[in-house]
This record gives C-alpha cells, sequence and structure tokens, in this order.
C-alpha cells in the first residue's frame, strides 16, 4: 500500500457524495407527486422537505466531533445506514408523519459526508490540494443532483416515486459497508507519514480538547461571518434546486416533469463544472474574492428572477438557475477551505462542521418560508399563483444581500505566500 491509496478513499466518499446529492435535491422533481399522495399543502410539503434540512442541520457540530474523535471511517459508515432505512420508510410511508419521519432519518443519515470528507482531505492532502480535491469532491455532487432531476424524473415516471426511494435506500445501505471495510482516517493507520503541510500547527493542535475546539470556534468574530453567508447563499440555492424550482416550473411556466428536471440539472452542471472553477480561483485570488463575487451573482440573479418571474424564455430559465446553483451550490469547498483555515488542523472537523451547520438551517428556513407564502396565494385547483413566486424570489434577493454584508466582513485566510 503507498500514499496513492488516499485516492481509494476519496473515490468511495465521493462515491456517497452523489447519494448525499440525490437525497438532498429528488423532492423538487417529485414534489408534486408527493403532494398528490398525501393530500397536503404547500406549507406541509415545505415541511417535509426542510425535515432533511433540519436534521442535517442539526448532526454538523456531532459530526465534527466525532470527524475528530471517532473518524470519518465509522462515522460515515454508520450513518449511511440510518440514511438507507429512512429513504427506504419514505417510499412505504402510509402517510405524511411517516414520511417525515423517514426524511428525517435520510437527513441524519447523510448529514456526515461532507464534514467527514474534509477532515480526511485535510489528513490527506496539502492545504492547496484540499481546494482542489474539495473541487472533484462537489462535482461528484453534480452527479448526483444530475440523478435527482431529468433521470429520476424519468424512473419515477416508470416505476412510481416510492419504488425509486427504495431502491435508492438499498444503494445507501451498500455503500455503507464499502466504506467501513476501506476507507482509513490517516496515513498513520497505514504506517505512512503526515502530509500535513504545517507540522507545527499539527502538533500544536493535538493539545486542543474537543470542547475547547468548539468554544474556539464559537467565539471567534470571524466564524460568524462565513456562517451567516453560508445560511443565506446556500441555503437559498438548496430551498429554490432542492423543493420550490420544481413546482415554479412546472405551475408558472406550464414544464412537464421531465422538462422542469431538465432545467433544474443545471445544479449538476454547476456543481460539475463550477466547482473545480471556483477552487482555482480561490487558490489564485482568494477565498474571499470568491465569496464575494458570489454573493453579488446571486442578488442580480433573485433580482432578476423576480422582476421577470412569469416572462423569460427557457434558455433564459436555463442560465438564471445555471447562475443561482452555481453561485450557491458549488461553493462548497472554497467555505469549507475557509472554516479549516481560520482554526488549527486537529479541530478542522469541528470548525467545518460548526459552519457547515447553517447552510442547512438557511434551507430549512427557506423552504418553510418560502412555502408559506406560497400557500396565501394557493388557488382552490391547488396551482399557486405565479405572483407568489415573485415574493419567493423577492425573499432570495433578502436573504443574498445579507450574504453580501457578511462576506466584506470577512477575512481572507489564503496566506499571501500562497497566492
Amino acid at each position: 500500500m503507498t500514499i496513492a491509496y488516499r485516492y481509494i478513499i476519496c473515490l468511495l466518499i465521493f462515491l456517497c457524495y452523489i447519494l448525499v446529492f440525490f437525497h438532498r435535491l429528488c423532492p423538487a422533481v417529485i414534489a408534486l407527486d408527493i403532494q398528490t399522495s398525501f393530500g397536503i399543502t404547500g406549507t406541509l410539503l415545505g415541511v417535509l422537505g426542510s425535515a432533511y434540512f433540519y436534521a442535517y442541520a442539526f448532526m454538523q457540530l456531532p459530526t465534527g466531533l466525532m470527524a475528530d474523535s471517532w473518524g470519518p471511517r465509522k462515522t460515515v459508515s454508520s450513518f449511511l445506514i440510518l440514511a438507507g432505512i429512512g429513504s427506504m420508510l419514505m417510499g412505504v410511508a402510509p402517510n405524511l408523519s411517516a414520511a417525515i419521519f423517514g426524511r428525517v432519518l435520510v437527513g441524519l443519515g447523510v448529514s456526515t459526508v461532507f464534514v467527514c470528507n474534509f477532515k480526511l482531505l485535510s489528513e490527506w492532502f496539502s492545504a492547496r490540494q484540499f481546494v482542489v480535491m474539495g473541487g472533484v469532491f462537489m462535482a461528484m455532487g453534480g452527479i448526483g443532483a444530475l440523478f435527482s432531476s431529468a433521470p429520476l424524473a424519468w424512473v419515477s415516471n416508470a416505476i412510481g416515486w416510492r419504488m425509486t426511494l427504495i431502491a435508492v435506500g438499498i444503494v445507501t445501505l451498500v455503500m455503507a459497508a464499502l466504506v467501513y471495510g476501506l476507507v482509513r482516517n490517516r496515513p498513520s493507520e497505514m504506517g505512512l507519514p503526515s502530509i500535513s503541510a504545517d507540522p507545527k500547527q499539527s502538533e500544536a493542535g493535538e493539545k486542543i480538547g474537543l470542547m475547547q475546539g468548539m468554544k474556539m470556534v464559537v467565539i471567534s468574530g470571524r466564524f460568524w461571518s462565513i456562517a451567516v453567508w453560508a445560511f443565506c447563499v446556500i441555503g437559498i440555492s438548496f430551498a429554490i434546486g432542492g423543493l420550490w424550482g420544481g413546482p415554479y416550473l412546472m405551475q408558472v411556466y406550464g414544464l412537464s416533469k421531465a422538462a422542469a428536471g431538465g432545467v433544474l440539472s443545471t445544479f449538476a452542471l454547476a456543481l460539475i463544472l463550477g466547482s473545480p472553477l471556483l477552487g482555482w480561483l480561490a487558490n489564485r485570488f482568494g477565498r474571499k474574492f470568491v465569496l464575494v463575487g458570489c454573493s453579488l451573482v446571486m442578488a442580480l440573479v433573485c433580482g432578476l428572477m423576480s422582476w421577470f418571474v412569469n416572462s423569460m424564455t427557457l434558455p433564459v430559465l436555463y442560465i438564471m438557475f445555471f447562475c443561482l446553483f452555481l453561485t450557491g451550490g458549488a461553493v462548497g469547498p472554497v467555505m469549507a477551505a475557509v472554516a479549516k483555515e481560520l482554526f488549527p488542523i486537529s479541530i478542522s472537523g469541528t470548525s467545518v462542521g460548526m459552519v457547515n451547520l447553517f447552510p442547512f438551517i438557511g434551507a430549512g428556513v427557506f423552504q418553510v418560508l418560502i412555502g408559506s407564502f406560497l400557500t396565501v396565494g394557493n388557488h382552490a385547483d391547488g396551482q399557486y399563483a405565479w405572483v407568489s413566486f415573485r415574493y419567493m424570489f423577492l425573499i432570495c434577493l433578502a436573504g443574498a444581500l445579507l450574504s453580501l454584508v457578511a462576506s466584506f466582513l470577512m477575512k481572507e485566510t489564503l496566506s499571501g505566500a500562497d497566492m
């Protein structure tokens, strides 16, 4: 075994992230099917969709602590079992309560992959390689996003949304077994030397206890600026891409499920193309440059979509959704790099986990808030008024502007010598 084994480890975790994004975004395509099956309002559909994000957010701090103490291998494999069970439970759920419980299990189960991946990258790769590999990781998430759009629409039409979720649950259980059998937490577990780019920092970090590390993160003002930014920008992209983008496209523009899935597949394209690009820009021009730029672009896109909410052509819709997902979905590695670089490597799991809590709280808040506005404008036949979707994008615009303020308050974490 050589150091090249790290790429096998990465491959397994990256494959897990395909499942994470599939679970995260699949409700957007099958949302109306679920709503019809359970006979629920937009608000309750928002609650079902947001159950994943609240569960996911709840686990980010424990995941960071487990990644630093228990290790990514045991953490990911154990929790993927919950995700597999939750997906199958959703597939057989007789009512909304059971479906929500299954969705919570899915959120809990896949919540460990992102943080544990970046913990593994911090142990197996140098600082500059960290962002590059993080971009590849997010690109794999793009494949999951792709499967959750048009292909999901085709499969759900063929075998139904219930059987689709059951099948995905089985695949998730298989991945749990592979992770446990093959992943190793750090090079020392294979008798290899550490790859830390800063051995002194690593040695100092070993003296930091878990509670002390958590306190270091929470009391840092730098932490809160990146946390607010992530809450708004990434939360908005997940709220639109993970739930409300599908109903908007199908009810305002009359697109079929497959056609709406095609537009939503721009999330996958944004991850596959945008994540490596944003990682390169972050290494070339700095982390803050990328985060400020993402906030500016998202604010522009949300403003345009609120103004032209029901009068865009299909090609323009593709461009708008791509830009929305590029700025909010593909930027994860840069966010993780900032969270990691603010603190010693020994608490990198804790710092990344605590920052990563906020995108999913944001997604849950935005999903329910948007669903409430849509329910107010709900017609008797279950259709949402197009003007309600204008309010949806105005809510997103407000969040994007708040993220812009937070981005200007951030401190650059990439040292001048590395730029």
